[in-house]
């Protein structure tokens, strides 16, 4: 096996899967961008990213003591603290109520703030050792509700633990968007009142499209908005994160990409070196190891360091780990079959099909997420981009006779029915399209390539 091979199957073999569905993420995959810092910090009580930029990520990496005790070489105030779940995509219904509970304090016209307070009294009396009635949600809200003096003296308790409580995928609570900006609403509230108790923490992970919603329409929301923080990706950050992944690859793959990355060993794990977590030089050599100089022959077609990061991002020019970890390892599984022989471990042409199945991938979390998408967009299959809009909407009117409102959807439907225009914004506003200078509307390589659109000289989709 020739050197490049060996790389490439160090690629292979390396943890670059992202999901993640409430396991403790490996050592070797904690990886800390500076602009994330300020997100894990204790008084930063909102957390703002989309999806798969790492929400879940760290909501179960700071469960986690060992991980806790590796941020905590540059985030001291993590150690000692207790973590606990108040939310989360896995269902634990003895911790925090699921959708179906509710659906049915909605039906109750009862308040979900009182809900959510609920999870905290349960919290704080598990860990204080005191017994409040828990055999069911109604039953903890009825004691809250007609004990309110034993409530508030369990939460002004005095406590020898400091503990942070964590709330993610809040998407997962309801179908409806009016009932689910009442839930994060409800919840946001109860983090205020939270905020009260010394030594208890709270960190709620927004989608964007959430927090840009009404939730924080209540009196002294601008103390939690202050404290909003967002997760962002530069590009040497992911390409800083690749290297995480690539330099513990277990056994000898490792090894082979520690003699490319500078690194340090921090017991059983490796870190890249300070050196490799910005644009540098280094950082860009090292890719080059991997991928070559150039996206084609020559110069004329692009750089792999940075045409791999900037083709997967969406409208707003954002790019997820998620979706450049993904197109890697493509690229390394496609190189092998196809480029046994080439030069380098990442054939250019092997990229671009990562970006056709990093766009896959994309376009499966959207539907996941929003049902009304997928049904929207691919009426513009075969369709070239740019294009002006009046082509779009005659698109969307021909399959779409009875207009905006007969788009079916069975989960947070498109939130502007009443016009074409209104569609149009809300996909702009999940970044699926974007309107150019010349009010153009245009769709990123991300999406584009997924829903089966085209582009002068861009990557194709799949046939």
């Amino acid at each position: 096996m020739t050197k490049t091979q060996q790389l490439r199957e160090a690629i292979l073999a390396a943890p670059l899967e992202t999901s993640n569905f409430g396991e403790t993420p490996q050592p070797g995959t904690l990886y800390l961008p500076p602009s994330h810092l300020k997100a894990l910090k204790l008084d930063a009580h909102i957390v703002v990213g989309g999806r798969g930029v790492g929400k879940s990520f760290w909501t179960a990496a700071l469960q986690s003591a060992q991980l806790r005790a590796q941020l905590g070489t540059v985030s001291s105030e993590l150690q000692g603290i207790e973590v606990f779940t108040g939310f989360s995509s896995a269902e634990a219904i003895e911790s925090y109520p699921n959708a179906d509970v509710f659906a049915a304090f909605f039906d109750q016209n009862r308040d979900v703030y009182d809900l959510w307070r609920a999870v905290v009294l349960r919290w704080v009396a598990r860990r204080t050792g005191v017994d409040i009635p828990n055999q069911s949600w109604p039953d903890t809200v009825a004691w809250l509700k007609s004990k309110p003096e034993a409530a508030a003296k369990l939460m002004q308790t005095e406590r020898d633990w400091k503990g942070l409580i964590l709330f993610d995928a809040l998407d997962r609570t309801s179908s409806e968007w009016q009932r689910m900006d009442e839930i994060v609403r409800g919840l946001l509230r109860t983090i205020l009142w939270l905020k009260s108790f010394p030594g208890l923490y709270a960190k709620v992970f927004l989608r964007e499209d959430q927090a840009e919603r009404t939730v924080f329409n209540f009196p002294d929301a601008s103390k939690l908005t202050a404290t909003k923080e967002e997760l962002a990706w530069a590009r040497h950050d992911l390409h800083g994160l690749l290297w995480q992944r690539l330099i513990n690859a277990p056994d000898d793959h490792g090894e082979r990409m520690r003699q490319i990355c500078q690194s340090d060993a921090l017991g059983d794990v490796w870190r890249v070196a300070p050196g490799m977590k910005s644009e540098s030089e280094a950082q860009k050599k090292a890719f080059e190891a991997l991928a070559g100089p150039w996206m084609g022959r020559d110069k004329r077609r692009g750089v792999p360091y940075t045409w791999s990061v900037g083709h997967l991002a969406d409208g707003r020019g954002q790019t997820s780990p998620r979706s450049f970890l993904a197109a890697i390892r493509q690229a390394a599984e496609d190189s092998s079959e196809r480029y046994a022989q080439h030069d380098y471990a990442l054939h250019f042409e092997s990229i671009k099909r990562g970006i056709q199945k990093a766009s896959e991938i994309r376009v499966q979390e959207i539907a996941e997420d929003y049902p009304w998408v997928p049904e929207v967009l691919s009426a513009l299959s075969g369709m070239n981009v740019p294009i002006e809009f009046e082509f779009v909407k005659k698109k969307w009117e021909e399959k779409f006779s009875g207009g905006p409102q007969s788009i079916s959807s069975t989960h947070l439907p498109a939130q502007h029915l009443d016009s074409w225009d209104g569609v149009r914004d809300d996909l702009r506003r999940l970044g699926l399209l974007e309107t150019k200078k010349d009010t153009r509307i245009d769709m990123p390589d991300l999406y584009r390539v997924g829903f089966g659109l085209g582009r002068r000289g861009g990557v194709k989709p799949r046939n």
